[in-house]
């Protein structure tokens, strides 16, 4: 399946039996992992809009139907993900994960929300009540914590999606969206919230530096705020500030706690 094919397929107003199908296999290799959103090239994050079109053309083909989770009802377009077993993913009642999203082996999924086209790799936990966006990219061995919202992007169509690179830490109730990038082995303690307008400020030296969309490697970050001037007078605005950086020796995932403890941070 070429983007040519979508792309003309994006255009036409009625489609086929088909080009349905065509939509149908892009979706089923999102789902097994042959595809995916967006993927790392030469350092650089790319990501494909031509997938996200092949996205939205499926939520326009799929129609309207009654899924039942005895005691469970749901009236929906996109049906559930299933085969956990054959997949080698531990799923948790109640976690929901939708059909062409993909998760590799090893995760576990506790009570939370996956979405249409977004990726988890192998090692990776998502805790309770997380939710992880659609077409958002999840690396390997990173936690997300309880309650964490990890931003979706369909539309506008040139839009990045959320990326979280491999054994990161993503503490408890952080909000990240608007297809900012957290960089490898990065620490995020509780409550930050980044979006491409927050203020990323690495206080470790004795000069600040500013950082936008873009959390650096192996960063320890806490959230903060600082004081910015309106016509109604001096008021704080949240930020997000760089304390530190993980040491060489931390290992990548049991002594996480461990990192965010030396720092003083809460999980």
């Amino acid at each position: 399946m070429s983007e040519n094919t979508i792309n003309k397929l994006f255009e036409k107003l009625t489609l086929s039996k088909q080009d349905k199908k065509k939509i149908e296999d892009i979706i089923l290799s999102l789902d097994s992992g042959l595809i995916r959103v967006a993927e790392k090239k030469e350092k650089k994050w790319v990501t494909y809009e031509w997938i996200k079109k092949a996205i939205l053309l499926y939520f326009k083909i799929r129609k309207m139907e009654t899924i039942t989770l005895d005691p469970f009802e749901f009236h929906d377009k996109i049906p559930l993900k299933k085969g956990f077993k054959k997949k080698q993913i531990r799923v948790v009642p109640h976690a929901l994960i939708r059909h062409g999203s993909f998760v590799n082996k090893n995760v576990i999924v506790m009570p939370s929300y996956v979405n249409i086209g977004a990726h988890i790799e192998s090692g990776t936990m998502i805790d309770t009540w997380a939710t992880v966006g659609s077409c958002a990219q999840i690396g390997k061995n990173v936690h997300v914590s309880g309650g964490v919202g990890i931003g979706g992007v369909l539309e506008p169509l040139q839009a990045n999606p959320v990326i979280i690179e491999d054994n990161c830490f993503i503490g408890s109730r952080c909000i990240i969206v608007e297809g900012v990038i957290v960089k490898k082995e990065a620490v995020l303690g509780a409550g930050v919230t980044l979006t491409q307008s927050t203020k990323i400020i690495d206080v470790t030296g004795k000069k600040k530096i500013y950082y936008t969309g873009e959390i650096p490697e192996r960063s320890v970050v806490i959230p903060g705020s600082y004081e910015k001037e309106f016509a109604a007078g001096k008021f704080f605005v949240p930020c997000a500030l760089i304390i530190g950086k993980r040491k060489k020796s931390t290992d990548k995932k049991t002594t996480l706690n461990q990192v965010l403890r030396e720092f003083k941070l809460s999980t």
